[in-house]
């Protein structure tokens, strides 16, 4: 998956960049089409929780999007994930249910004949 990163109000350290990269690069793991993303880190001084997180992930057929805040740029970073892994994982249980409910009818067809 390629991935673009890019920090409002904040500087991106080689750090930063590769726990984004990490984090994210779990979503390989459910679902292998993810073609890009594009992740923006904010800082927000005057807010309550100051550090923003927000990513767009393309897919054959499908946009995932999630965003989090905390005031920690890290934990921000873990809950962007979270939510982005639970969006693709239930996309593919989906795709794999739909899968099984169409095989499911010929089989109960062929076991009654």
């Amino acid at each position: 998956m390629q991935l673009t990163i890019t920090g409002q109000h904040l500087d991106l350290t080689d750090a930063l960049k590769s726990f984004v990269t990490e984090k994210l690069g779990r979503v390989d793991h459910y679902f292998d089409h993810v073609t890009d993303g594009h992740v923006v880190l904010k800082y927000m001084a005057h807010e309550k929780l100051p550090n923003s997180a927000e990513v767009t992930v393309h897919a054959p057929g499908r946009t995932f999007h999630a965003e989090s805040e905390d005031q920690d740029m890290y934990a921000a970073i873990d809950l962007l994930a979270d939510k982005l892994e639970a969006q693709v994982r239930s996309h593919k249980e989906k795709l794999t249910d739909r899968r099984n409910n169409h095989q499911a009818p010929l089989a109960a067809a062929a076991e009654t004949d």
